[in-house]
């Protein structure tokens, strides 16, 4: 019985201790990935190469996460909202390798200043460089850009992607027509996500 009740007491521990972790592992400036249940997801994938198609910045409002995100406009959108809306709930969390230099409350405070250069505006479904209309991965990119000097991920032309599956040939199609700009300057998620200036440090 003393064995049972230690066992127990113990299992209780890892329990609080894993659920505290979780509630304190996320910090602003965290950039979270997912793979979308939307319409161009699988063209995106396909185009790139990657898992994920979908990606957004953390900041905090009132002590809890959010996902400031480029979906049909520019939002906040609380993060358990946004993790239900990936594929199987499942999402990964990159951060700065040096974020503990570099993302100091001054550099925080820059990056929330610079969402209101942003908020608001359409989804770009045409990926244009210019910011009338902003796509997700576009959105980081400039972000930390803009606010800090960091370049996450290098750009690449819409000719650099994989153009022949009949997924994104489709796609094309549909906001293109017979005149896509081959060389629109693009970051996409998995540029980013690849991005050597960034470490996991959660995945679900």
């Amino acid at each position: 019985m003393t064995q049972l009740f230690a066992a127990l007491a113990l299992l209780l521990s890892v329990l609080f201790c894993s659920a505290g972790h979780a509630a304190t592992t996320l910090k602003d400036g965290d950039i979270i990935f997912h793979t979308s249940r939307s319409a161009q997801s699988v063209a995106v994938q396909r185009a790139t190469g990657s898992r994920y198609s979908h990606m957004g910045i953390v900041l905090f409002q009132g002590g809890k996460p959010y996902v400031f995100e480029a979906v049909s406009t520019v939002r906040y959108t609380p993060l358990a909202q946004w993790t239900a809306r990936g594929n199987g709930g499942h999402y990964v969390v990159k951060r700065l390798r040096d974020a503990d230099k570099l993302l100091t409350p001054a550099a925080v405070a820059r990056l929330r200043a610079r969402t209101s250069d942003f908020a608001g505006r359409p989804y770009d479904l045409t990926f244009e460089w210019s910011d009338q209309r902003i796509y997700c991965s576009e959105l980081v990119w400039k972000l930390y850009q803009r606010a800090l000097g960091i370049r996450i991920g290098e750009l690449q032309k819409i000719r650099e992607f994989n153009l022949t599956d009949p997924a994104v040939r489709a796609k094309m199609r549909e906001r293109y027509g017979d005149k896509v700009p081959m060389d629109e300057p693009v970051i996409s998620p998995v540029a980013m996500f690849e991005s050597p200036l960034l470490m996991t440090v959660e995945t679900r």
